[in-house]
């Protein structure tokens, strides 16, 4: 393969719509714009949204609801994946490797779902209060 004969895929190129050059082209006169109106003026546009002057859609509906962006940061473990986990000692580590929670999570809490059986350490993970219970019921720890 030499440089001088590398060429571009099928139909990766193709001409430059040229409007307003003439009859001949197809497009020429009013260029494909049609006749009159803001459309077919230079520089004459609306922006996005605009009806008119009509009260716009989103402005018409109700402002509703709020998503926080460090919910992204927290995470949830419930008991019965604990269980399933089969680990003496967890940490926030060990949850990402088992994918239990996502990589972004800082924030990891256990929740009372489902059933423990064997003992577990927790470190750097909170619970709630009836994990917590579950958990040292179950000769587990929390640090």
């Amino acid at each position: 393969m030499e440089l001088n004969s590398i060429k571009p895929a099928d139909g990766a190129k193709h001409a430059k719509r040229r409007v307003g050059r003439g009859i001949g082209s197809g497009l020429g006169k009013t260029a494909g714009r049609g006749h009159k109106g803001q459309k077919s003026r230079s520089g004459g546009y609306h922006k996005v949204g605009f009806e008119g002057g009509q009260m716009p859609l989103q402005r018409r509906l109700p402002k509703r609801g709020f998503k926080s962006q460090s919910l992204k940061f927290n995470a949830e473990v419930t008991l019965t994946d604990l269980d399933k986990l089969g680990l003496a000692e967890v940490d926030v580590l060990a949850l990402k490797q088992a994918g239990l929670i996502g990589e972004l999570a800082k924030v990891v809490k256990v929740i009372k779902s489902g059933a423990l059986s064997k003992a577990v350490k927790l470190t750097g993970v909170g619970a709630t209060a009836g994990a917590k219970a579950a958990i040292e019921a179950a000769g587990g720890s929390l640090a």
